[in-house]
């Protein structure tokens, strides 16, 4: 495009200090939010022009919610704020020692930088898996996901070849943490309550719900209590559940199992780990297993200005030797540390280490059951856990708007049963997946 010849960053000069920040997750936005643009120009770099609001991700795959519904736009966010300035870029560079990032529209110094890029998902290098399965971190990732769950029960609707029949309906998803359970009850309820409802001469008896994991107990990172009232009542509702369970490979029909067993699938989805992205161009010494290594103040360890926060910081403290969970509160917390302190270590002044206040753990498995550890080693399971997992996810929603649109969702969904959003807007064949094409060519209908 002859347009793409003439990208400008246009950011006005400044004699303020320049913060430039990497990445508009809850950690990012939080900073951006929060910092003074009386005092310091700030620059906010995302790849999309929205913050998406993660842990809602798979009730957009599921079609229980709106893409729009979990995602703020980012500019909106920032119309009242003078100096603060968003770019919906890529950065793809980092020059340190220069203080000089790299974008497609040129290069930008900064007087501190703050990288929130967040995490990607972990395949532990097997190509085939990174190729068939389903991830869940983005609204693409759950829109692609949703368009590939109705697209298998269209298809099972038209089936007229009985060697897939028995498995056309198989879904596993691998990985037992917060987004495989939360997703393993949302395809158990659309099951029970809905789908036999549009395919009333399909054999729903026959679907079956899969969830592995290589460890003892699903949702690992939470109580002993919460994993077994979660395991419970995901067997109540059907799901079956393989621990101990490492997956070896998936060629886009059949899951291989370490122990030789194998399930036939065409819709697995992978929920089994993350990785920290970091960028091209910083030293290779910041790094321990794709995460930046900081000091207790959100600094990268051997840089005096460049800052690291959310699931891409490795900050080892006494309570966290191998950093803080992978979850929005440690990187809205430190979003909201550094905010309130860059100022005083700009000054050169002292200030407080960060210090995490876990607020607890949350996850839904179905309408009316969720498990919850708070603090104090406090637990709730069942409906005053749904409950209060209702009143946390409403309130961290970034907008007016997100949090009606997810109220009245909810509020239709419960009376109704009905997820109105089992839209194929664009069809999803996965990538470089020519077997599917070829199993479900002769059953695709016509336009």
């Amino acid at each position: 495009m002859e347009l793409m010849r003439h990208l400008a960053l246009n950011i006005p000069d400044t004699s303020k200090p320049r913060v430039v920040i990497i990445g508009a997750g809850f950690g990012g936005l939080n900073t951006a939010m929060g910092l003074s643009d009386e005092k310091f120009q700030v620059v906010l770099f995302d790849k999309h022009n929205y913050h998406t609001f993660q842990p809602l991700l798979y009730q957009v795959a599921s079609a229980g919610l709106q893409a729009d519904s979990i995602a703020g736009p980012l500019r909106n966010l920032f119309h009242k704020r003078k100096d603060v300035h968003f770019r919906m870029l890529k950065v793809q560079a980092i020059d340190p020692a220069a203080n000089t990032i790299n974008t497609s529209a040129g290069d930008l110094k900064y007087d501190y930088l703050i990288i929130s890029g967040g995490a990607k998902t972990n395949y532990f290098g097997n190509e085939n898996v990174q190729r068939f399965t389903s991830a869940l971190k983005t609204i693409p990732d759950a829109l692609n996901l949703r368009s590939q769950l109705m697209q298998l029960f269209e298809w099972a609707s038209l089936n007229a070849d009985p060697n897939i029949a028995d498995h056309l309906l198989n879904f596993v998803l691998i990985g037992a943490g917060p987004t495989g359970v939360e997703m393993a009850g949302a395809l158990s309820e659309l099951k029970r309550h809905i789908l036999h409802k549009d395919y009333p001469r399909l054999d729903f008896t026959k679907m079956r719900i899969y969830l592995l994991d290589g460890l003892d107990r699903v949702l690992p990172p939470m109580s002993a209590k919460a994993s077994a009232r979660a395991q419970r009542d995901l067997e109540k509702m059907g799901v079956i559940i393989r621990l101990n369970t490492m997956v070896q490979d998936y060629d886009g029909e059949t899951v291989r199992i370490k122990d030789g067993e194998s399930i036939k699938s065409f819709c697995v989805i992978w929920s089994a780990g993350v990785t920290g992205e970091t960028m091209p161009g910083l030293p290779k010494e910041w790094a321990e297993r794709g995460r930046l290594l900081t000091d207790s103040n959100c600094r990268i360890i051997g840089s005096s200005n460049v800052f690291a926060i959310g699931d891409i910081a490795l900050m080892k403290q006494e309570k966290y030797p191998k950093g803080h969970p992978g979850m929005a509160q440690p990187a809205i917390q430190m979003g909201k540390y550094l905010a309130k302190n860059l100022w005083a270590l700009h000054q050169q002044q002292p200030i407080k280490p960060f210090n995490y206040f876990d607020k607890g753990s949350l996850a839904t498995i179905g309408r009316g059951k969720a498990v919850a550890d708070l603090p104090g080693n406090i637990f709730f399971g069942g409906r005053i856990a749904w409950y209060i997992w209702l009143f946390v996810h409403i309130s961290f929603l970034v907008t007016f708007r997100n949090k009606l649109l997810v109220l009245t969702n909810w509020i239709w969904n419960l009376f109704t049963y009905d997820k109105g959003n089992r839209l194929i807007i664009r069809p999803y064949i996965r990538k470089g997946d020519e077997r599917a094409k070829e199993v479900f060519n002769n059953n695709e209908s016509g336009s």
